[in-house]
């Protein structure tokens, strides 16, 4: 990542995201919404063993929400033809992977909103609490267990940032950034399964 500003062109991508849901009048494309979210996965890499499961998992939902931007215009449109074709909740239709990638963003969302509040130099704790927020409702006792074993094995939040090519104050900006343009995107996808009396916790 030598150079690169990853933390720049999540928080940048994310932003242009937030726009479209703030303008009330347009739809998120699913092309755009998988390139941003494809920005994100090299941060699970970083976290190390901890949230391999997640990088893994993430990155193969991303990359089929992009194969399917080819013949699908829309995340309304994406969520209809399954609900047409009976299929939401089967593993591996497109809406159960748009829930998956929703909740990689809604992690990496509350563990930056953990860095920035956290004193000194661990991860531990952000990525304890992002975890067992988000995560750790939908897995079972062996990735919860081996989760909190890699917890021991994440690097220091100096590791990190070095990693990212980035100091406590510019990340602390592009984190609030990405916090900032989440947010409401996150919404909306839970508002499109809840405004088709389809809920979000499976």
């Amino acid at each position: 990542m030598a150079n690169e500003k990853p933390l720049r062109k999540i928080s940048e991508a994310f932003k242009e995201l937030e726009a479209v849901v703030n303008s009330q009048t347009a739809e998120i494309e699913v092309a755009p919404f998988s390139s941003a979210c494809s920005l994100v996965s090299p941060l699970f890499g970083c976290l190390g063993i901890a949230f391999k499961f997640a990088e893994i998992d993430y990155v193969a939902k991303v990359h089929d929400l992009a194969e399917a931007s080819k013949s699908i215009s829309t995340l309304t449109v994406l969520l209809d033809r399954d609900i047409e074709g009976d299929c939401v909740r089967k593993a591996g239709s497109h809406s159960r992977n748009l829930l998956r990638v929703k909740r990689g963003l809604d992690m990496v969302r509350v563990l930056f909103e953990q860095i920035i509040v956290t004193k000194g130099n661990s991860l531990k704790d952000p990525a304890s609490k992002a975890y067992a927020q988000v995560f750790a409702p939908h897995h079972g006792w062996v990735i919860r267990k081996a989760v909190a074993a890699g917890m021991y094995a994440l690097p220091t939040k100096e590791q990190l940032l070095h990693k990212l090519n980035e100091d406590e104050n510019s990340a602390s900006v592009q984190m609030q950034n990405y916090i900032a343009a989440s947010t409401p995107l996150i919404l909306y996808i839970d508002k499109l399964f809840h405004s088709r009396k389809l809920d979000v916790d499976w």
